[in-house]
């Protein structure tokens, strides 16, 4: 069985949409599990006109995605984990596909399947593919080296179905009380998979919104996320270390990591901006920066110049 963790804070605009979507679904073998992020809007009584054996409804106080995520693993019955978020929705087909890997002897199971997504701009109605590769059964650490260099939405948690027993063998939680968890956590998850496989097959819509709780303008919120960030990376690589993979792997895992947070630089300003470069600093990140191609050389040269303008103007500050 496959248990669908869908969290929702306010979603009484797009909940209805996104349970139909699975449950248009002709696929039996599934639960759906609500975890209702302390709503202050209709989001809980649009759920329960929904009830039914194949969804189950949980609320708690507002703590945030990564508390309400991992309240839907502590509950699921599934045997694979996957999670839809509530303004998003599903295709009919969503899980076609899924049983030659997933219905059959647990020594020939996928331990992580990967599919994709095609992103809906909410105000224009366009569509886009999000492309990545394809390929057939590897290991994580085969395929986490080639989604980082090919695939931009390697760390949408959506996009996977994993087992459970990833999860509980390894007590994997979702940090909370932080941003950007699925970058935190999702590298170290496709790294301990055994068998991984990427389909070719479009079964996700990821709505963009003007609302996007990843898109809200503000300042502190902005630093918050990048605070968050340095945070993952951290962690990623101090956990990497204890891994049984290959040299050549932690150095891309490195390189992944380090370009998430350089991405931070932009959307920062002023002391922000300068606080954090100065984090980045200390990290001595730009070593990690391997230059196999153009936009990679620019790259190491423009955080390298940011790093020296930062180092100069503080210093005359503190002089």
């Amino acid at each position: 069985m496959i248990s669908i963790i869908v969290t929702a804070y306010n979603a009484e605009k797009t909940i209805e949409r996104c349970l139909n979507s699975i449950l248009n679904n002709k696929y039996d073998d599934y639960e759906i599990i609500v975890v209702n992020d302390g709503s202050t809007d209709k989001t809980e009584e649009i759920v329960q006109l929904f009830a039914s054996e194949k969804i189950r409804y949980y609320y708690e106080e507002n703590k945030g995605v990564s508390s309400a995520r991992n309240l839907g693993l502590k509950e699921s019955k599934g045997e694979y984990i996957t999670f839809v978020d509530s303004d998003d929705y599903v295709a009919n087909n969503y899980f076609e596909g899924l049983e030659e890997y997933i219905n059959c002897k647990e020594e020939e199971q996928i331990e992580i399947i990967k599919r994709k997504a095609i992103i809906i701009n909410e105000n224009s109605k366009e569509e886009k593919k999000i492309e990545g590769p394809s390929f057939k059964k590897v290991t994580g650490e085969e395929a986490f080296n080639r989604l980082c260099f090919e695939d931009k939405f390697l760390d949408t948690l959506w996009s996977y179905i994993i087992k459970k027993k990833i999860f509980e063998e390894n007590n994997f939680k979702f940090k909370e009380g932080k941003y950007h968890e699925d970058f935190g956590l999702l590298p170290l998850i496709i790294l301990k998979a055994k068998t991984f496989v990427s389909l070719d097959e479009y079964v996700y819509y990821y709505i963009q919104s003007e609302n996007s709780i990843m898109r809200e303008k503000n300042e502190e919120k902005t630093m918050k996320k990048a605070e968050d960030a340095i945070y993952h990376y951290d962690n990623i690589l101090e956990n990497i270390q204890k891994y049984d993979i290959t040299k050549k792997t932690k150095e891309n895992v490195r390189i992944y990591c380090t370009n998430a947070i350089l991405l931070k630089v932009n959307e920062l300003e002023g002391k922000n901006q300068k606080e954090y470069i100065k984090q980045l600093k200390i990290r001595k990140i730009y070593r990690n920066i391997k230059v196999r191609n153009i936009k990679q050389l620019i790259k190491k040269i423009l955080l390298f110049i940011n790093i020296q303008f930062y180092t100069k103007h503080f210093n005359k500050k503190n002089t």
